[in-house]
């Protein structure tokens, strides 16, 4: 992702091209018991690493995670949005929202700010209701849609997706999930110039969200 944000008053179709093509590359894939998600840690200023140690990965409460693309001060606002959000709507109904909340408030935040925010999100996490993992993707215009397998976005993403294209199976064990994440991560680090250094990575199922790397 890069530090250098994009101009928030003319999202023309450059602006477009550039942030989905955004330097970063974030990964969810369901697996037989839940998602398994993960990210690096560069954020790039141009052709400079801004930094090493960029946050892409968050608990938004114990059965969603996100991964954020795009400009980070943009994405660094909707995750705080989604943080309030998710709070104020479990203290009202006194239970954790569903993932698919999370993942529709990411949408209208992100429609109603189409003039503003250049974000790519990925929303994961664990659906008490269905007891199935769940995977959405939301782009900068505010388009929702959501996977049955796997996604990713980014710069780094092609190198990851074709990784989990070939290797991605139903009904795969967390293990194996945890596994192949690592690896399509770590072949757009090893192809993408703008991802690099360390692996963030997390599970969450049933019992609900767990920091892995």
């Amino acid at each position: 992702m890069t530090e250098n944000n994009l101009n928030p008053h003319n999202l023309d179709q450059e602006s477009i091209n550039k942030a989905l093509q955004s330097g970063t590359t974030t990964v969810g894939i369901i697996v037989s018991d839940g998602v398994i998600m993960g990210t690096e840690s560069q954020a790039t200023a141009g052709f400079t690493v801004a930094t090493k140690q960029a946050k892409k990965l968050f608990e938004i409460n114990k059965y969603t995670a996100a991964t954020i693309s795009g400009g980070v001060a943009d994405c660094q606002y909707v995750i705080n949005q989604l943080y309030a959000l998710s709070r104020l709507k479990e203290v009202e109904e006194e239970k954790i929202p569903e993932p698919k909340y999370i993942a529709s408030i990411t949408r209208n935040i992100l429609f109603s700010g189409r003039s503003f925010f250049v974000s790519m999100m990925i929303v994961g996490g664990y659906s008490l209701k269905e007891n199935a993992g769940k995977l959405y993707g939301i782009d900068l215009l505010g388009t929702l849609y959501e996977e049955d397998k796997f996604i990713s976005f980014g710069s780094g993403s092609p190198f990851s997706l074709g990784v989990l294209e070939a290797d991605w199976k139903p009904n795969m064990t967390k293990e194996d999930g945890i596994e192949l994440v690592k690896t399509a991560i770590s072949s757009s680090r090893e192809r993408d110039a703008a991802s690099g250094f360390k692996i963030q990575l997390c599970s969450i199922d049933k019992e609900g969200f767990k920091q892995l790397q």
